[in-house]
């Protein structure tokens, strides 16, 4: 069962450097009744009786398991896989939700940190008697001593995961489940794999976002997520699932509880048509969106690849990203994920350029340009603009 509100979309507002008639907007998901303070900018919505609601209903109503407390006896080991801080979710309703079923487990709060590196632990809202009460694992992809090899997919990707999640005697993956570039959608097993694994074997798999199947809204036939799905099905003990589908500024949405797979699945399909928007294509497109997206080009490279399919021969993508934390691994950026993600996405002739805090020699090492404004990037190509708020929550379609 999927629970929450679906409203209809409505029309962004937007300001350009051109004159206006030339200027058009993709609809952006309007905000649900009651997820949505106004006047907040940014940040995750961690607790508040909106997301407490929504993560505790489908709790009593999981797809596809009995209820996560009858799942363990007391005492039992329990690993709770939350996002790290490149995520904008209600980590702490999450794990309050959680807590009330699962009083007098052994509880492990495990951070799914990927390839990311270690979390801010202080900026994550894990409530803090679950702080102070829990074993706190800040995953490190790169300490082998922590890893456990389970195996092999049919894709040759070496899974090799933390042995928190390997040893437990229950893991509940947590995420929010949202357009993903190349995975289809983030949350379900992507908080497993790649949160837990090895980072030689999260590039493996990430490599397949070269397929022409790994793209955002695609689950099934998606060879990226179809070998996280397969290597995930090596862990040896029961996984549950507690996903929800957010808004913009991380306030739940809906939510779904129950199976790794089915539950997701049903998630999912109520995500992909929330966030399917179809907008006009334009030799001018410029994307944005709001932190911790835009900290670095590392994280805003899902708003160049959301924002690919609305560009036009010969145009120009304009990436406004503040980018405060830098470009982020320059060999990754450059070459894992604009090389083989992105660049070969571009229409004939397209080119990106990044508009941010950042002086133009180190936006020379990239494989972007640099734009001092957003009106020195534009100037030489003449035609519309579309802006596209929120670029990295939309699954786009052109119309056009």
């Amino acid at each position: 069962m999927v629970t929450g509100d679906h409203d209809r979309s409505q029309e962004a507002s937007v300001r350009s450097p051109r004159d206006r008639a030339a200027v058009r907007a993709v609809p952006i998901p309007a905000e649900p009744p009651g997820s949505f303070d106004k006047r907040r900018r940014g940040g995750p919505t961690t607790s508040g009786p909106t997301a407490r609601r929504a993560s505790r209903s489908p709790l009593d109503h999981p797809i596809g398991s009995r209820p996560v407390g009858d799942l363990v006896q007391p005492g039992a080991r329990v690993t709770v896989i939350i996002s790290d801080q490149t995520r904008d979710e209600p980590r702490g309703a999450f794990l309050a939700a959680l807590q009330k079923r699962l009083p007098s487990v052994d509880w492990t709060i495990a951070i799914a940190t990927g390839t990311h590196g270690p979390a801010e632990v202080s900026a994550l809202g894990i409530p803090d008697d679950l702080l102070a009460s829990s074993r706190i694992v800040n995953h490190d992809g790169h300490r082998g001593t922590d890893l456990v090899d389970l195996g092999i997919t049919s894709r040759g990707t070496p899974v090799r995961l933390h042995r928190c999640a390997v040893e437990a005697d229950l893991v509940i993956a947590t995420g929010c489940i949202r357009p993903h570039y190349f995975a289809g959608f983030g949350a379900g097993v992507k908080a497993i794999f790649p949160g837990l694994g090895e980072a030689a074997a999260i590039r493996t798999n990430h490599a397949l976002k070269a397929a022409p199947g790994s793209r955002a809204g695609i689950v099934d036939g998606n060879p990226c997520r179809e070998d996280l799905i397969e290597a995930v099905d090596l862990l040896p003990c029961p996984a549950f699932l507690l996903n929800g589908i957010c808004a913009p500024d991380g306030a739940i949405h809906a939510a779904v509880s129950g199976d790794l797979a089915l539950a997701f699945r049903s998630g999912a399909d109520t995500a992909r048509s929330w966030f399917t928007v179809r907008g006009p294509s334009a030799p001018v497109v410029i994307a944005s969106d709001v932190l911790p997206v835009t900290a670095s080009l590392y994280q805003a490279a899902k708003i160049a690849a959301a924002s690919v399919p609305l560009l036009q021969p010969g145009g120009i993508l304009v990436l406004v990203a503040e980018c405060p934390e830098g470009i982020g691994p320059k060999v990754v950026v450059n070459e894992a994920i604009f090389r083989i993600g992105i660049l070969p996405r571009l229409p004939p002739g397209a080119r990106i350029a990044l508009v941010s805090g950042l002086p133009a020699n180190e936006v020379a090492c990239t494989l972007v340009e640099f734009a001092a404004s957003v009106g020195d990037a534009i100037r030489d190509t003449p035609g519309e603009v579309v802006i596209v708020p929120r670029a990295s929550q939309l699954i786009l379609e052109a119309t056009s």
